[in-house]
């Protein structure tokens, strides 16, 4: 899958702030909610099973107003501009690195820090929907995104459960990277030649559910269902190693506090 979910949780750390919008423009003190727990991901994407990571979360709110809805699988971002139910801003995620003894033969991909932007708009309630686009810097070097709408039911903070479809989308360069195998690799994989494209990379859907049990702590869970198609999931690479079907999920706890008035 091209969106990390570690990188997620990495970049959080180092943006040191909520996933899209920051504290609302409301009077009241600053609300602040922190999830921590396991989650299961794929290491890299097209890998065969998963891996225990950190899943974490930082939310902000004002006042009374309700935390900002965040999918789990969005990259780590912040609104710079937000009005109308429009926003728009810098995201920041990781991508997992693929060692060359998981694909013997064939050239390993580095870790990859991956900037870009995202718009997402509140379509009529309670449907969100949101386009990421990110940049590999080392590891992959390609263009990669997602293409996400969810459907978010709520009631404020005490529950929400929301859930919708995934499009996942990269250039040559990221799926060659993945999926590839080089001329020169046949020989010492005993894989056949395969240059992948740019397009569609993956189909699937993510679904979370979030519900407070005191007005300090909650609990936060998330499943995610990722389906290689086209030249990622016609990769002699994903066929012989790997796996067209990519899951992760996740569980936390979260704990709300209050902080000072401005």
């Amino acid at each position: 899958m091209a969106m990390s979910l570690l990188g997620r949780s990495a970049a959080l750390l180092v943006l040191g702030t909520t996933g899209v919008t920051g504290a609302v423009a409301q009077e009241g003190p600053r609300r602040t909610r922190i999830a921590a727990g396991p989650q299961l991901v794929p290491r890299y994407p097209g890998y065969k099973g998963v891996v225990l990571r950190p899943f974490l979360d930082f939310s902000r709110s004002r006042g009374d107003a309700p935390f900002v809805f965040e999918a789990a699988d969005e990259s780590a971002s912040i609104s710079v501009f937000d009005t109308d139910g429009l926003a728009i801003g810098p995201t920041l995620s990781f991508e997992g690195s693929r060692r060359t003894r998981d694909v013997p033969g064939v050239r390993g991909v580095g870790f990859t820090v991956e900037p870009g932007v995202f718009a997402q708009y509140e379509l009529a309630a309670p449907l969100r929907a949101r386009l990421e686009l990110r940049q590999g810097i080392g590891g992959h070097k390609g263009l990669a995104g997602v293409a996400s709408v969810d459907y978010v039911a709520r009631d404020r903070d005490e529950w929400l459960f929301a859930i919708g479809p995934r499009v996942t989308y990269s250039n040559g360069k990221y799926q060659r990277a993945y999926f590839g195998v080089p001329v020169e690799s046949v020989a010492a994989s005993g894989l056949p030649a395969f240059r992948p494209s740019g397009g569609v990379q993956a189909l699937g859907a993510n679904a979370g559910f979030l519900k407070q049990l005191t007005p300090q702590w909650g609990v936060y869970a998330y499943g995610k269902y990722d389906r290689l198609v086209d030249d990622a999931g016609r990769s002699p690479v994903v066929r012989r190693y790997g796996s067209r079907d990519q899951w992760s999920g996740g569980v936390s706890l979260t704990y709300t506090f209050r902080g000072h008035r401005d």
